[in-house]
């Protein structure tokens, strides 16, 4: 192991980390909100729009990342309506191209973990909301929303993990993100071992921020459960 060299390689490689945050970041914010359409859709009771959501769904949890992206990347230039429209300056670049597939990709595994949220809601409690006179998007922010998404996130920030891990195959369309450039540098210096560990070590530093994030956003909605205990405990004392 040549430490010098691999002190220079995680230099190198740290330039790109942004460029990595700046995808993973766009990807899940858009991916997420698409996510949000496509869980109304599905549980809207319409049969169109439901069978369009479960048909999206399927095609992009059934189908490789890997494919996705390139059929974005190198077949949307292929259709004359959207290389001739205003669209095609953005959709010709290869970090929106990047962040298109990642976030159409994430909403169909999102909108499934959002949807599994949402049926572990207790139907008392949405019958308890009303019965206090809440209805519509009261009911949703207040009683609906907190709790299926504190039902949601363990399985979330495994998502989010596999994005940021996904980002990676950026570099396969170009995007200088981390991976992009330690392929590059592999390719001028033969060291395989030494890039790729240090490429390996950002990220996992990344993921772990990001899973301590997501357990202190745990933790800080679930305080009510920590309080309950603690009453009985007062109580059992008295």
């Amino acid at each position: 192991m040549d430490f010098t060299f691999i002190a220079s390689t995680m230099v190198t490689l740290l330039k790109a980390v942004p460029t990595t945050l700046i995808l993973f970041s766009l990807s899940i914010v858009t991916g997420g909100l698409l996510a949000l359409v496509i869980v109304w859709m599905r549980t809207s009771g319409n049969r169109v729009l439901s069978g369009f959501a479960k048909g999206y769904i399927f095609i992009f949890r059934g189908s490789p990342l890997l494919i996705q992206m390139f059929l974005v990347f190198y077949g949307l230039g292929q259709f004359g309506f959207i290389r001739y429209s205003f669209l095609w300056p953005f959709l010709r670049e290869p970090m929106v191209c990047a962040v298109l597939s990642l976030a159409l990709c994430t909403a169909g595994y999102t909108a499934e973990i959002f949807r599994g949220g949402i049926r572990a809601v207790s139907p008392k409690e949405i019958e308890a909301a009303r019965s206090i006179g809440m209805s519509g998007f009261l009911l949703v922010r207040r009683i609906l929303a907190p709790i299926a998404f504190r039902h949601a996130l363990p399985a979330y920030s495994t998502e989010i993990v596999l994005m940021m891990k996904s980002t990676a195959l950026a570099s396969l369309v170009t995007v200088w993100e981390v991976t992009g450039v330690a392929q590059r540098l592999i390719s001028q210096t033969y060291r395989t071992m030494e890039v790729f560990l240090c490429a390996a070590i950002i990220y996992l530093v990344l993921n772990f921020i990001i899973l301590q994030g997501m357990a202190l956003l745990e933790y800080s909605l679930s305080r009510h459960r920590r309080a309950a205990p603690q009453a009985l405990k007062a109580q059992a004392a008295s």
